[in-house]
């Protein structure tokens, strides 16, 4: 059979906007030289001087990285590139005026503001023309393809001859998804083969399920469903370094940030600031996790059933004080867990580790649960901003196959279109309790 592999799948083939290489050069036609033509047209070449040159490679150089990084995004599942234009067009053309600054080299403010502005809408109109699922996918019957949902762009392919006559009549635009596990006719086999020989892509079920909803679904660990048991190791060694050094960057804001919090949990309610909790961490060890209290103290019995009550919080739970319901809110009373980056215990982005009686639970009744350890838990992570908060053995089972997600496809990429994603949440203050 023939499998398109990996994550970089070719969402919308047959449309030339969808190659990067075009797109590439729509950037530097539209984003870049429409705009310097049109601005050096109504200067005067005396007012030129030095202004030019440095704010087009400045330009230039932002474009290239808006270009790349949306493209990287396109190929992680519920990425919704259109809400990302602004802030990765803020965030490169920010830096490169932050890079100006700071050499203070002579710039255009209107000719950088114009290259910004035709960035954005060059990357609006790519990204609007080339999203995903605009392309139809012709559906070989057979296996386990109806867990796939019902969507208006999929069809099922009842003839594998028509199909054939589609392709040779250069009539067939889209994709052929089917279980490529199952004993398919031959016919379909041969069918398959003929469509990956014309550049047609062929899908297991499976990749596009999991570009669709962000999960990777459990049946057993192998390298059929996780591609390795063990993840990206070397971006897990350069990720150890980025997150200290984030620690140190963050640290002169964090600390007046902790000092008035801290005051106001002191007045609001009885108790101490910090709330301490044996979590199950990197590898299945236990740490102690650091956050700002939000409830108030009470008695817990000894039993398992207790514990696991009493570390599963309710979306109307009596315990959380006025203070602690908004810092749960915008997320601020996971900030002290800073410290347990620092120690190695956490990343920034990762799985959110669970307490122990929880843990111990879903591992007793999820059937590779432990996994999700192998990589260093985190403040934020995939389910988190996918998901929110979870409060039942079902919701776990959808958590973890966020988290299998995570652990599949970890990369710099991927970490990147989290953090974006937690910004937005914490800005609306979706999933807490």
């Amino acid at each position: 059979m023939i499998i398109q592999q990996g994550q970089h799948l070719a969402l919308d083939r047959g449309n030339p906007l969808s190659e990067p290489s075009v797109k590439f050069i729509c950037y530097l036609l539209f984003g870049v030289l429409t705009p310097f033509l049109v601005w050096y047209a109504l200067r005067l070449p005396s007012f030129l001087g030095n202004y030019m040159p440095n704010t087009a490679i400045a330009t230039s150089i932002a474009a290239f990285f808006t270009w790349y990084t949306l493209e990287k995004f396109r190929f992680y599942a519920k990425a919704r590139i259109l809400s990302y234009v602004v802030p990765i067009n803020l965030l490169t053309f920010g830096s490169a005026f932050a890079i100006i600054g700071l050499f203070r080299a002579p710039y255009s403010t209107s000719l950088f503001l114009s290259g910004f502005a035709a960035t954005i809408i060059t990357s609006y109109l790519l990204t609007a023309l080339t999203r995903f699922g605009s392309r139809t996918e012709y559906i070989a019957p057979g296996g386990q393809v109806t867990e796939l949902r019902e969507q208006a762009n999929r069809v099922l392919a009842n003839s594998p001859a028509e199909l054939s006559r589609m392709i040779d009549n250069r009539e067939l635009f889209g994709s052929i998804v089917g279980d490529l596990h199952f004993d398919h006719p031959p016919e379909w086999a041969r069918l398959f083969a003929k469509a990956a020989l014309h550049g047609i892509p062929v899908y297991h079920y499976r990749q596009i399920s999991e570009l669709v909803t962000g999960q990777v679904r459990i049946d057993h660990l192998s390298e059929n469903v996780l591609g390795s048991l063990i993840p990206n190791l070397p971006y897990m060694a350069v990720k150890r370094g980025v997150d200290v050094l984030a620690v140190f960057v963050a640290l002169p804001v964090l600390l007046p940030v902790f000092v008035i919090i801290a005051i106001l949990i002191k007045i609001d309610s009885q108790g101490q600031v910090f709330f301490i909790q044996d979590r199950v961490g990197f590898r299945g060890e236990v740490f102690r996790l650091v956050k700002f209290r939000t409830m108030v103290p009470r008695e817990i019995g000894n039993t398992p059933e207790a514990q696991r009550e009493d570390s599963m919080t309710q979306s109307d739970d009596d315990r959380i004080t006025r203070l602690g319901r908004f810092i749960r809110k915008v997320r601020l009373d996971e900030l002290p867990q800073a410290w347990n980056v620092l120690k190695g215990e956490m990343s920034w982005i990762g799985p959110r580790p669970e307490a122990m009686s929880l843990s111990e639970w879903y591992e007793s009744q999820i059937p590779f649960y432990s996994y999700r350890h192998i990589v260093r838990p985190g403040l934020t992570g995939w389910a988190q901003v996918n998901q929110g908060h979870v409060t039942n053995l079902n919701d776990v089972n959808a958590k973890l196959r966020y988290d299998f997600y995570y652990v599949k496809n970890i990369s710099h990429w991927l970490d990147m279109l989290i953090a974006l994603k937690t910004i937005r949440v914490v800005l609306r203050g979706l999933g807490a309790k």
